[in-house]
């Protein structure tokens, strides 16, 4: 439901601001193609963090962590019925996501052509553009009426499965509350769900304060420095069969994001100009066997020996 009404508010959203330029259908894909801020590809320079195929592979990289190894995406393939019916879910998922995408897309350049035909002065931050003009009086106030709606139904989309995901990770990983009873389990599920709620809130509370750059941007961003590890340590079980310390795994998950943090912010400088992808930092970590997994120790040779022992 609520993502049906935000695919309908955008939809109205393109509506009304294309009526406001006097755009009929041709002349609107007319100015959709011809704007700058349409360009898909890019293939002249390598070093600009924009070049087709450093975001390529890094939407490649970035789709597997998110299907595959994500908990809040796991679960909605985990919930079909049997296998098949999940394939069905991620492809149909796929599929609509792009449509979406590309309405949203849509929308931020007719935004950005209003504010250029209005003289507008254009936010600092990307995101703030649609909510400054939605509510200064420039479009019919059911403009402003549709943009709180889908604003409300994308939050409660997002944070709903984000804190069922963290929720129940959090009780079956972290505190092992399967093996009580029902009744214990259900007590406990309820009280880490409000918990999580509350630390969502005050990380949303601060993440407002210090960040300087779009959501959508920073969020990437964030999501880049943890899928990273994560997908090292992925690769390492699927390509190789050797073992490891357990109690190393949490350090180097930490170092990965901070030396590709630091990477990020030098790469320019050390590479004589080199730009890394605007928030897939992966690449000097999702190939888990060249950083992450060979910093993973392995096992001494006894264990084996051990096992040999024992058979």
């Amino acid at each position: 439901m609520q993502a049906r009404s935000l695919v309908v508010f955008v939809v109205l959203c393109i509506y009304y601001i294309a009526s406001s330029l006097h755009l009929n259908f041709n002349s609107l894909v007319t100015t959709l193609s011809d704007s700058d801020f349409s360009k898909t590809f890019f293939f002249d320079d390598v070093n600009d963090k924009r070049y087709f195929f450093k975001q390529f592979l890094a939407g490649v990289f970035t789709v597997i962590a998110m299907n595959g190894l994500d908990q809040d995406m796991m679960q909605r393939n985990l919930s079909c019925k049997n296998f098949r019916d999940s394939q069905k879910n991620m492809i149909t998922s796929g599929i609509s996501q792009f449509f979406v995408i590309l309405l949203f897309l849509m929308l931020g350049v007719l935004l950005y052509t209003f504010t250029a035909q209005q003289g507008i002065k254009n936010p600092d931050k990307s995101d703030e553009i649609f909510p400054m003009i939605a509510t200064g009086n420039y479009f019919p106030g059911i403009v402003g009426i549709l943009f709180i709606i889908g604003l409300i139904a994308s939050a409660y989309s997002a944070a709903g499965s984000a804190l069922t995901a963290l929720t129940t990770s959090f009780t079956v990983d972290i505190l092992n509350a399967q093996k009580k009873g029902e009744a214990a389990l259900s007590k406990i599920r309820k009280h880490v769900h409000i918990g999580m709620a509350i630390v969502m809130g005050i990380i949303i509370f601060v993440f407002n304060l210090l960040n300087n750059t779009s959501v959508i941007d920073a969020i990437y961003t964030l999501a880049s420095y943890t899928y990273g590890p994560i997908l090292g340590l992925f690769a390492f079980g699927i390509f190789t069969k050797k073992q490891i310390y357990d109690k190393y795994i949490p350090p180097i998950a930490i170092a990965s994001p901070v030396l590709c943090y630091i990477l990020q912010r030098n790469s320019e400088a050390w590479f004589n100009g080199y730009q890394t992808v605007s928030y897939t930092h992966l690449r000097a970590h999702e190939t888990g066997r060249n950083l992450v997994c060979r910093l993973l120790l392995e096992k001494k040779k006894e264990i084996k020996k051990k096992k040999k022992n024992k058979g």
